[in-house]
């Protein structure tokens, strides 16, 4: 039997502690046979769960001798991993054992060094402060999970089921992942490079700055086919002033400013009318549908018509 060992570290994350243990508990064969026994392992007997306290029923000494290891989030990342808990997820690795995180787990698991020179990924608010604390690791922000073969790393909760599924679909094949995806009540076609949905920053209209009023009515108007020649003339300033005065109080240039403005406007759309991509396309700014898909998917991460079917109004739906 394939012992599948979910640490449990102070502040874990309710959920994504109780994932794997719902998705791997669940998992039956052919035959009926349960073909994962799942261990909640704690550093000590009782764990601090934020809203309540839970008690481990194993302790560390479990780890070496799993099959996986499922490193759930923890809700202060700023906490130390205890070096107990670092050595033997190193020797647990150096043994063959299977590794993966979900959702903030990803920084337990770089704390270790296993993750040093390998894509890895996590919740995509937490993904810049996982490339800055470990800079060795290529942290993409854009996936559900990555999958390096004994190491592996997911996104939010949801993709932790992703890849739980992705885990037993790579042990025992579709059919059982299937079934084990039906009661889950989870699809179990999502892969792991699939977009996580990222809302692209509020364009920065800082209060008092100088480019306040023509941000303004740059968002007021940025269905028009604007240039930099005309908002250099509406600022009163040459191109190369307004250039430069853009990175220093936003951060962008005009047009990406611009750009992510009409995207944003283009989400509402999506997300609160049925009118056609196409029309939204001309009602933001974009002269061209193709255009728009094309810059909506490279922002967004996915095209204006999957991203309407994942979070449209349910009313409109």
């Amino acid at each position: 039997m394939h012992v599948v060992a979910v640490l449990a570290l102070d502040r874990v994350i309710p959920f994504d502690l109780a994932t794997p243990l719902e998705v791997f508990g669940r998992v039956r064969l052919a035959d009926g046979s349960a073909p994962y026994e799942v261990r909640v392992c704690g550093a000590t007997p009782t764990v601090d769960a934020g809203a309540f306290q839970l008690r481990a029923p194993w302790g560390l000494d479990t780890l070496p001798a799993a099959g996986t290891i499922i490193l759930p989030g923890c809700g202060e990342r700023a906490l130390p991993v205890p070096l107990k808990v670092v050595d033997l997820l190193r020797k647990a690795a150096a043994g063959g054992t299977r590794l993966a995180s979900i959702c903030a787990g990803a920084f337990v698991l770089a704390e270790t060094g296993l993750l040093d020179g390998l894509r890895a990924t996590t919740h995509w608010l937490a993904a810049a402060a996982l490339a800055e604390q470990f800079p060795q690791v290529d942290v993409d922000p854009d996936v559900l999970y990555v999958d390096n073969g004994q190491f592996l790393t997911s996104a939010g909760a949801a993709a932790g089921l992703d890849m739980c599924l992705h885990l037993i679909r790579r042990d025992f094949g579709s059919a059982v992942a299937a079934d084990a995806a039906r009661l889950s009540v989870m699809p179990l076609e999502r892969e792991g490079g699939q977009a996580q949905f990222i809302a692209p920053a509020q364009p920065a209209a800082p209060r008092g700055a100088s480019l306040e009023p023509l941000l303004r009515w740059m968002q007021e108007n940025n269905a028009v086919d604007l240039t930099l020649g005309d908002l250099a003339s509406r600022a009163g300033v040459s191109i190369r002033t307004l250039n430069r005065r853009f990175r220093d109080q936003t951060g962008d240039t005009p047009l990406q400013w611009l750009l992510r403005a009409r995207i944003r406007n283009a989400q509402h759309l999506l997300e609160s009318t049925d009118m056609p991509v196409e029309q939204v396309a001309g009602t933001v700014g974009f002269g061209s549908p193709t255009a728009f898909r094309e810059r909506f998917k490279r922002v967004v991460g996915n095209s204006p018509a999957a991203y309407r079917t994942a979070f449209r109004s349910r009313d409109l739906a």
